[in-house]
């Protein structure tokens, strides 16, 4: 027989289906208004680079999702405030038209803030009546498309708080996104250990009854070799440790695309970290703060985690070895709800996996791919995933900026090895021989 190890640990941490409720629906959207309270309009309009948006286009994309694949094929007669939104509003699908350029949406000064919020209030409204329609619920593709567009607005959630922090972060004034927001005292770190797996059969990718993306399934079979997972992020002071030892400057350390790329940045520390007469300091949403040596490092590039891991005598781990282990893991931890909207120190003792879930989302050593036998859905959705299926790294366990709900074991983030403004952090691995 093969050992299939956590095969029922995974089945019992799938989550419960989400049904997109009136309710549900409206919660999820007045979040997103919620996260935007705090900007003004001319906050909302800009892009402080290429990888951002503005969050008035969060919040206008958000709302073409669901007027474009749910209200305008399952309404009679919908029709849409302004044709020129379909176009404005598009992020990259080009089964159902051409979208505007994504380096150019801080360009668009019109439609204005007040006329987006009209948007949104046109397509909730006709949502809503959909929502209330007696026979909604015998229409199950259709519920799928919702609940779909309800957990791709999750996902523009995080992406607004990181664009607007890239976006303060330009400020001279270093402006504070949430003023008070402070994060709590450092607790004592626990000292390292490592969760060890003996390998063998593993199998890993959703299938269960709850909510999942094209790009978690099918689930399949893999092979791994013994290895053994850190039981806590990489924190701040170990960082700096790595950075007094030359560990920026020092290209045995290095993929040769990493320290070329850390150079042409001028890279010598991570994102949003500032030397200032007291130390290093570092930029957050709530304005600048001291470097907490006790919490997990963020903003820092899969090359980066990469190098430090090399540094440390470690590796990254695989997104498999990952999955395995936080299969049987509660999502509990530090997410947007708690309102911190920043790492925190893990604290505790003993040698539990601590902070799989929450605070910062973890590098892995895997390239964004097709799991075997993956299908991208038919039509436009199908862009969803599936092409970006190159040049990418996985990331795993959600970040301070996430919903709790929006995560499971099997979730998989991707960015390029590049990317720095995400809250990313770093958790070692090691081979066991």
């Amino acid at each position: 027989m093969e050992p299939i190890y956590a095969e029922e640990s995974a089945r019992h941490a799938q989550p419960l289906p989400l049904i997109p409720t009136p309710d549900r629906y409206a919660a999820i959207r007045s979040a997103t208004e919620s996260l935007c309270a705090p900007l003004s309009a001319e906050d909302a309009a800009l892009q402080s680079m290429p990888d951002a948006s503005p969050a008035k286009w969060h919040l206008a994309h958000t709302s073409w999702f669901f007027e474009t694949f749910v209200l305008g094929p399952a309404v009679p007669g919908y029709r849409a405030p302004c044709a020129a939104y379909h176009h404005l509003f598009n992020s990259y699908y080009q089964s159902v038209g051409t979208p505007f350029l994504r380096p150019r949406r801080g360009l668009l000064s019109r439609p204005s803030f007040d006329e987006v919020v009209a948007y949104r209030r046109h397509v909730d409204a006709g949502m809503t009546d959909l929502l209330a329609t007696p026979d909604i619920a015998l229409r199950s593709g259709l519920l799928a498309v919702i609940e779909l567009g309800l957990q791709h607005e999750q996902q523009h959630q995080e992406l607004l708080l990181t664009d607007v922090k890239h976006l303060f972060f330009q400020n001279p004034l270093r402006p504070s996104y949430r003023v008070g927001a402070q994060t709590p005292g450092a607790a004592a770190v626990p000292e390292q250990s490592w969760r060890e797996h003996p390998g063998g059969i593993a199998r890993i990718g959703y299938d269960g009854p709850g909510f999942s993306f094209d790009n978690e399934r099918p689930r399949h079979r893999r092979l791994l070799e013994p290895f053994a997972l850190a039981s806590r992020l990489v924190t701040n002071g170990e960082w700096m440790a790595f950075m007094a030892d030359g560990g920026y400057e020092r290209p045995e350390f290095w993929l040769s695309d990493g320290f070329d790329t850390a150079r042409a940045g001028g890279w010598c520390a991570p994102l949003y970290w500032e030397r200032g007469d007291g130390g290093w300091q570092l930029f957050t949403l709530s304005g600048m703060q001291r470097v907490c040596p006790e919490a997990p490092v963020c903003h820092v590039s899969a090359y980066e985690a990469d190098a430090f891991a090399r540094w440390a005598g470690a590796r990254l781990p695989g997104e498999d070895e990952w999955e395995i282990l936080a299969a049987g893991v509660a999502v509990e931890g530090n997410f947007v709800e708690r309102g911190l909207l920043h790492p925190t120190s893990a604290g505790g003792e003993g040698d539990a996996l601590r902070q799989l879930f929450g605070d910062v989302w973890e590098w892995t050593r895997s390239p964004y791919g097709p799991y075997p036998g993956y299908q991208p859905p038919a039509g436009a959705l199908g862009e969803y995933n599936g092409k970006f299926m190159a040049n990418q790294s996985v990331l795993r366990g959600g970040s301070c900026a996430t919903a709790q709900a929006h995560l499971r074991a099997s979730y998989r983030n991707f960015f390029p090895p590049s990317a720095r403004w995400q809250f990313s952090g770093v958790r070692l691995a090691r081979d066991l021989r």
